[in-house]
């Protein structure tokens, strides 16, 4: 989501509440500092206004919500199921919407995820490579549709196998005159193009929780084709991810959390809006998303989570990470960051949280220091 929008979002909430009638404040005040969980096993449903402001997109306004809930109320052991929506649109007619399902089956047996996906809205094009400018930014405006669907079966305790389709259309349209995008000859397919990934993925979960987890480990690899059916300067090659995650409880308030991903695009024709991107608001926090875009991706967090009651914690992150081609990798490319962050549990019985996070990246010669306020739904990973 745009970080300048998620900005204003905590301030439009909190006048909402205020416009409350003493008595409701009263209440609400009382559930929001509450150390009682929630009704055990019920499902849950927040909604939150949206409201901003960008000289791209003007005023920008709309709704992101999560409904929450269990397949199977009575056994303890199955995960909890979510479905989250966003929709905004702004006075220079961009509009961006979003649905995303993650459910889990009964005892967990099976696990399906989906996504439908709209955006028509501009993003700051810095160019391609680990060693981007801020005086090259390219403001271009991009329609996205994306469809993808997933599903996973449990083998033994903790092995999950399973298939993935997604389907991805993209078009962009540049107004500045001379910008790095009309200009760099290494930019592939300026106009976009459609993609069909056909997937499989292997799975290792131990988690005590899928949404905040204190003990446990996850592993996914994902390998990904899509097949040269559109023809033209379509896309025709392979994805391949891995995902490592591992959580380990200091004491009942404190986890130690790692994380490392790595991706890697393959195949002749790469265009660059399906290269791996740098940043945003679940790794490499403080980078601007797609500041930094190339072949493959390597990048690694950590996280002291402190959650000192049960309706608040606090967080600290540092991680590295890089944007790189076969042939160039080194090091001493790696760009650091670090930050810190809130998180409200307004589901205590789930782990489910509000999460705001700051965090700060390397500072090139010239320019400021990249940076960037996140305002997300659940944790990090």
């Amino acid at each position: 989501m745009n970080k300048d929008l998620l900005k204003k979002l905590p301030v439009l909430t909190l006048l909402l509440l205020l416009s409350s009638n003493g008595f409701s404040q009263m209440k609400l005040i009382k559930k929001l500092f509450s150390s009682d969980a929630d009704t055990v096993r019920s499902s849950s449903f927040l909604p939150l206004p949206v409201i901003g402001y960008s000289q791209e997109t003007g005023v920008e306004f709309g709704g992101l919500s999560l409904y929450s809930f269990y397949t199977d109320r009575k056994d303890t052991l199955t995960r909890t199921s979510r479905i989250s929506g966003l929709a905004t649109f702004t006075t220079k007619k961009q509009s961006s919407f979003q649905l995303k399902s993650d459910i889990w089956s009964a005892q967990n047996k099976y696990h399906y995820t989906g996504e439908i996906r709209y955006k028509n809205f501009p993003f700051n094009f810095y160019g391609i490579g680990n060693s981007t400018f801020e005086l090259n930014v390219d403001p271009i405006t991009q329609k996205l549709f994306k469809l993808n669907g997933g599903i996973e079966k449990r083998f033994g305790n903790t092995r999950y196998t399973g298939l993935n389709i997604a389907f991805e259309s993209y078009q962009f349209s540049d107004k500045a005159i001379g910008g790095i995008f009309s200009t760099d000859p290494s930019i592939f397919d300026k106009d976009g193009g459609k993609v069909l990934y056909i997937g499989f993925t292997q799975i290792i979960d131990s988690r005590n929780s899928n949404t905040y987890t204190t003990n446990g480990t996850f592993a996914r690899m994902n390998y990904s084709y899509a097949p040269d059916i559109f023809g033209g300067d379509n896309f025709g090659g392979s994805l391949f991810k891995i995902d490592l995650r591992n959580f380990q409880s200091v004491n009942k308030k404190t986890t130690i959390a790692f994380n490392a991903q790595y991706q890697s695009l393959n195949g002749e024709n790469t265009p660059f809006y399906l290269l791996p991107q740098l940043g945003g608001d679940e790794m490499m926090r403080g980078y601007y998303l797609g500041r930094y875009r190339d072949e493959n991706l390597l990048a690694l967090q950590s996280e002291i989570r402190l959650r000192f009651h049960p309706r608040f914690g606090i967080v600290g992150f540092a991680g590295t990470g890089t944007a790189f081609t076969r042939r160039d990798f080194s090091l001493k490319d790696f760009k650091p960051n670090l930050g810190g962050g809130f998180r409200y549990f307004f589901d205590i019985e789930k782990g489910l949280s509000i999460r705001m996070d700051y965090g700060i990246g390397e500072k090139n010669p010239g320019e400021k220091r990249q940076s960037g306020f996140y305002l997300s739904l659940g944790e990090s990973f």
